[in-house]
């Protein structure tokens, strides 16, 4: 190991001290501080290349070379990322933490310089040249410490952040080299300033540097010292101003003056007159506005009553959009926007009939109820802009705290109106369309129920006086038109139904499907994905064809999904056929039939199951609604040698299991009148289950079908599956009539049965039923079980006659 300069008066073990140390030594890069000689500090070591130097020098000589890096963010320092010069130091302690660091307490011991670094690869490593910078004791040296002394001890009675038993320590220091690495380490200075110190081999050009930065330092502090003066004496002005305008404010009551002495109340007194409130709101404002005058600025509740302020003439109150009626207009909006729905487009035409003739009218609240996809949303914003009205969309999905709606009271911290004062201000009228979507998805917690807060909201008779916890006072809602929307209607509980006029909106049909993707869905995309002017076609066939084997549902959201993603491809296939050849002439078409759709979207994802039609014993097709959509349901039945029982399996729901057994009951009681053996259940059990078991399956009105199952099975005769049923049972065989009717033909025709038994009550039902869904459909009312058994078990008549038949001829020939 080199040496440069050795000091005067070095001891034997110093001496031994530097022979010791070996020819190279482990290097430990530090981020944000230097080490100096005398100095002990704890390390934290994390990176794996540190911990296997330190690991080295531990396990061997214990020396160690500590010096910083010129970046402190740089990861994985590099060799030239390290500077030079640093502190031999001695590990004198290793504690491993359960993170994976390490922390080693190290104590520094001479300065030194890298010569060169040796090729190890697991850790930095050098050669070294120890530094001994040479102390020579005269006048100027004397100078220069107690100068030194005498700035650190100014500088550590300005400093905030150096503890006063520092100076204590400092005092007890004899040795000049240890009194200069003391201070320098305790100074707060950036890295490059402390490293400059290591830089100079002679203890006088250290003193130097040293003074330099401490007479810098000094300055700053006393700057800053200055400033924070500057600072208090302002609060304090601030605070004489604040009070003398309090005296001002009492003595103008004492005098009786009621003038604004500020440009902001003068402001806000004017923005309340030319809101045009109601007496009572404006009453109330001019009070608070009062309390802001003698409340303190500085005051919590000064913002609070300015908030309120703001929130109550910002709210309109009496700016109102004129309604565009003329009915060919909105008719002309409601068509261009939505592809059938007659009902509700009937409904808004109506509306805006009777307003031509009356100008006003209160309770014009809809809801629209239908499976998702079916543009129950879009279709509010078309009465919003048929109308010409302003339209807010309010999500009730997964409201849970009535404060939502109603808001909190102002005495809470960051309390604010609710959802419905919200939207009236971002609509900026007094008459707006409201859209309150998925009114059947708010549920009940410790906070409220907010549907019981809604119930306000959307009764014509009290929404002209609803009133806000925050804004405390009336607003009136009555201009509102409120739109709710919903998938399905028991969802809503029967308070909120009855103060609204609820519109179902039915599934589509395929035709209704290719109509909507022809003039709505295909355009839209074809925009979205820049290729309205590439001459790109999708076919009806097509479109077909990602309607039956892409998709499922009662709407269209999934089929404009699939048409999007088929843009995204033919999107990919013209820019890179265009960089491949160039630009390509506009007249080419892009036909998108059958076979590309294959080969864009690959393999169907719902397999085309064709309903099995053939004849078999205990097997009936059912009809199911669904909150997508109607379904068909297939019923299996099978009889076998057990204890009189009946297991039901396919995840049923109570209410089916119920159905269930009161058509077995009412099969066994009728086993005579319906050509059974009588003893037909003893020693036997009989098992019914409904395919797609994942599936959860619930409600009364696969009854019917459950019970012609079963009687196919009992008997042994074949059941058509060529026609569907659907109907409640009752224990003396009556078809009691359900519910989503038309859902349920649309399963039938969709799955090509020609055939439909409904219960005899839901034929009053089929008059609103589009003549499209109808057509082609043989829809047979039914009163009791009995009248449908010659259109499901043909055979079971013929045997019951030709049984009867057997009968009298036999009691003839008695």
């Amino acid at each position: 190991m080199d040496k440069i300069i050795e000091k005067e008066g070095l001891t034997k073990s110093e001496v031994s001290f530097i022979d010791d140390l070996p020819e190279t030594l482990p290097i430990l890069p530090l981020r944000d501080i230097v080490i100096f000689p005398y100095m002990i500090f704890p390390v934290l070591v994390g990176r794996e290349q540190s911990i296997r130097a330190a690991n080295f020098a531990s396990d061997n000589s214990k020396y160690i070379f500590l010096s910083t890096q010129k970046k402190s963010n740089i990861e994985d320092p590099a060799k030239e990322d390290i500077y030079k010069d640093g502190t031999i130091a001695k590990i004198i302690q290793i504690l491993k933490l359960p993170n994976g660091l390490m922390k080693i307490l190290v104590d520094g011991l001479i300065q030194a310089r890298i010569v060169e670094f040796t090729d190890k690869p697991e850790f930095f490593e050098g050669k070294l040249e120890i530094i001994l910078p040479e102390l020579v004791k005269d006048h100027e040296m004397n100078a220069m410490e107690r100068q030194m002394s005498q700035l650190f001890k100014e500088y550590v009675k300005i400093s905030r952040n150096i503890p006063a038993d520092t100076l204590s320590a400092f005092e007890n220091i004899v040795e000049p080299d240890r009194k200069l690495f003391y201070a320098a380490a305790n100074i707060n200075q950036l890295i490059e300033v402390k490293q400059s110190i290591l830089k100079k081999h002679t203890l006088k050009e250290q003193y130097y540097e040293v003074i330099k930065i401490l007479n810098s330092e000094i300055d700053i502090l006393k700057i800053e010292k200055e400033i924070d003066n500057r600072v208090q004496e302002n609060i304090a002005k601030t605070q004489r101003k604040f009070i003398i305008q309090e005296q001002i404010k009492i003595l103008q009551d004492e005098l009786g003056e009621d003038e604004d002495t500020s440009p902001e109340f003068v402001k806000m007194r004017d923005k309340i007159k030319k809101a045009k409130m109601p007496k009572e709101a404006e009453e109330k404002a001019l009070e608070e506005l009062g309390k802001l005058k003698k409340t303190p600025p500085m005051s919590p509740e000064s913002t609070v009553i300015r908030n309120y302020l703001e929130w109550l003439t910002d709210v309109p109150w009496s700016k109102k959009t004129k309604d565009n009626l003329t009915i060919k207009h909105v008719q002309k909006i409601l068509d261009e926007d939505h592809f059938g729905l007659e009902k509700p487009k009937e409904r808004i035409i109506e509306h805006i009939a009777v307003l031509n003739l009356v100008k006003q009218i209160r309770g014009q609240i809809l809801c629209f109820v239908g499976p998702p996809g079916v543009g129950k949303t879009s279709l509010g914003k078309s009465i919003a802009r048929a109308l010409g009205r302003k339209f807010v969309r309010i999500s009730l999905g997964g409201v849970r705290d009535e404060a939502e709606i109603r808001g909190h009271r102002k005495t809470y911290i960051g309390s604010m109106p609710g959802k419905i004062v919200h939207s009236m201000k971002k609509a900026g009228t007094i008459n707006p369309v409201i859209l309150l979507d998925e009114i059947d998805k708010m549920s009940v917690d410790f906070r409220g129920d907010p549907s019981s807060a809604m119930l306000e909201v959307l009764d014509p008779e009290q929404n002209h006086t609803f009133n806000d916890h925050y804004l405390e006072v009336d607003y009136d809602l009555k201009n509102v038109m409120f739109i709710t929307t919903a998938n399905v209607r028991y969802n809503i509980p029967l308070p909120l139904q009855d103060r609204m006029e609820i519109i179902e909106l039915p599934g589509y049909l395929e035709y209704d499907k290719i109509e909507i993707a022809r003039h709505h869905l295909i355009p839209k995309q074809l925009e979205a994905h820049g290729l309205a002017k590439k001459n790109v076609i999708l076919t009806d066939d097509a479109v077909k064809k990602l309607i039956r084997d892409f998709t499922r549902e009662a709407g269209v959201r999934n089929l404009e999904r699939e048409l999007a993603s088929i843009c995204r491809k033919v999107a990919k296939d013209i820019v890179v056929k265009e960089s491949a050849k160039g630009t390509i002439k506009v007249k080419q078409k892009y036909i998108i039939d059958e076979k590309k759709v294959l080969e864009y979207l690959k393999n169907p994802k719902f397999r085309s199951k064709q309903h099995e039609k053939s004849e078999k014993i205990g097997s009936v097709t059912g009809l199911a609604w669904t909150s997508v959509g109607g379904a068909i349901l297939n019923v299996e039945v099978t009889m076998m040698n057990g204890s009189g029982k009946l297991s039901l399996t396919g995840q049923l729901g109570n209410v089916m299991k119920e159905s269930a057994q009161a058509a077995l009951s009412y099969l066994r009681s009728s086993a005579k009148k319906l050509g059974l053996n009588t003893d037909f259940f003893k020693g036997k059990e009989i098992h019914i289950h409904l395919p797609e078991g994942a599936i959860p399956k619930d409600g009364p009105s696969a009854g019917l079908t459950m019970a012609m199952a079963m009687l196919s099975a009992i008997s042994g005769k074949p059941a058509l599956n060529d026609v569907a049923m659907t109907g409640e049972i009752t224990l003396t065989g009556s078809i009691l009539p359900i519910g989503g009717l038309n859902e349920k033909l649309l399963a039938a025709k969709r799955n090509k049965i020609d055939t439909v038994i409904i219960p005899k009550d839901n034929e009053i039902d089929l008059s609103e039923i589009s003549d499209k869904v109808k057509d082609g459909l043989k829809i047979i009312p039914i009163d009791k079980l009995d009248e449908a058994i010659p259109y499901v078990i043909p055979s079971l008549v013929k045997a019951r006659s030709t049984k009867k038949t057997k009968k009298k001829s036999s009691a003839k020939k008695k």
